[in-house]
């Protein structure tokens, strides 16, 4: 066991509620940056400050679905979590237990050929685990499964869907609250569950980084569900990396500027369409990259990103872009100084180590 998965946050620093029942605003959180080890505490209202003219910050434009859907498999109550559209018109889908509480706990999925009764008279059918199925394979056993859905399924999850959420949380949330301000609408398709760290922005401080000379260069991927209780690696997602966005990462890694990933969806698109090179194409389609220490980053200088589990496989891509010793140090300063964890929590910014670093952890 590493130090960092040794870890543990206690549940108090859980966010339960977004920050504007908090506090002030959507960005009225706190900012924990890394340059290597040495780490200092901030207001995310500050991060202009923390970059440079010349900078490109890349966002995930993708849209949060209200993805959770209450259904009935025979007398059963079940929650549907849709989570990823095919390009054959069947989503992957996790079905849950209600706790009575309002949210769920793990239901194994199938069997095939189970009809799952939705609200207004539809029904979704099971067909078969997503491992060795469908555009494209993933081995993730029986938690999820290819299904056929409703053709009106968009006007279904409008009426009827809310959006994902986990024990951590107080309460429901509007959908707007899974919203983040880059948030395009789409043909449908979107995030079952929201690529988070972008939540903070407001279009005030969006206007403040632009007039600094920071560059936003947006992408799309869909974040499928997530596994909560057993932090699976993420697995294949539908994402598009357009060629104004390839051109302005070029750009900017050419001309000395930092290109920083706002979330690790955005990682993983981006590095999805980066060579060996580390130039970047334009690409859409389907990615099954997962980035781990080993593989490293091409094109990605740095990163900024929600507080993730100590057992997350996402730290394995914080790993990537900063090392361990930076991301060890990182943790145990959000514990000491009692960051908030998750999607309404507390972000933190992982930057390229300076040439003559100090650590102070």
């Amino acid at each position: 066991m590493t130090a960092l998965e040794a870890l543990r946050v206690p549940a108090e620093l859980s966010a339960r509620v977004p920050a504007e029942q908090r506090g002030a605003g959507r960005d009225d959180v706190r900012l924990l940056v890394s340059r290597g080890q040495d780490v200092s505490h901030h207001a995310f209202r500050e991060l202009p400050g923390q970059l440079r003219a010349g900078d490109v910050l890349v966002v995930n434009t993708s849209p949060t679905l209200p993805a959770a859907v209450n259904g009935r498999v025979g007398g059963a109550r079940v929650v549907v979590h849709f989570s990823t559209r095919g390009e054959d018109g069947r989503w992957a889908v996790e079905l849950r237990r209600p706790d009575g509480t309002g949210t769920t706990v793990p239901r194994r999925g199938g069997p095939a050929g189970a009809v799952v009764r939705l609200p207004g008279g539809s029904q979704l059918v099971l067909e078969e685990p997503l491992s060795g199925a469908g555009p494209p394979a993933a081995t993730v056993g029986a938690r999820l499964w290819w299904a056929r859905v409703p053709v009106e399924l968009p006007g279904l999850l409008r009426r009827y869907g809310r959006p994902i959420r986990y024990g951590y949380t107080e309460r429901d949330q509007p959908l707007s609250a899974y919203q983040t301000v880059f948030a395009v609408d789409s043909d449908g398709s979107g995030s079952a569950e929201m690529p988070s760290a972008a939540r903070p922005f407001t279009t005030g401080l969006v206007a403040a980084l632009v007039s600094r000379g920071v560059q936003f260069a947006p992408l799309t991927l869909h974040t499928g569900v997530a596994s909560a209780e057993t932090h699976e690696p993420p697995y294949p997602e539908r994402f598009a990396v357009p060629r104004a966005t390839a051109w302005l990462v070029n750009a900017a890694r050419a001309g000395g500027g930092k290109v920083i990933a706002v979330g690790t969806t955005a990682v993983r698109a981006l590095e999805s369409s980066a060579g060996p090179d580390g130039v970047v194409r334009a690409a859409a389609g389907w990615t099954d990259l997962v980035v781990t220490p080993q593989r490293g980053v091409r094109a990605v200088d740095g990163l900024l990103t929600g507080l993730h589990e100590p057992e997350a496989s996402h730290l394995l891509m914080l790993e990537a872009v900063a090392g361990r010793a930076a991301l060890q140090c990182a943790y145990a300063e959000a514990l000491r100084h009692r960051y908030l964890w998750h999607e309404f929590g507390d972000v933190h910014l992982l930057l390229p180590e300076p040439e003559h670093d100090t650590p102070n952890c």
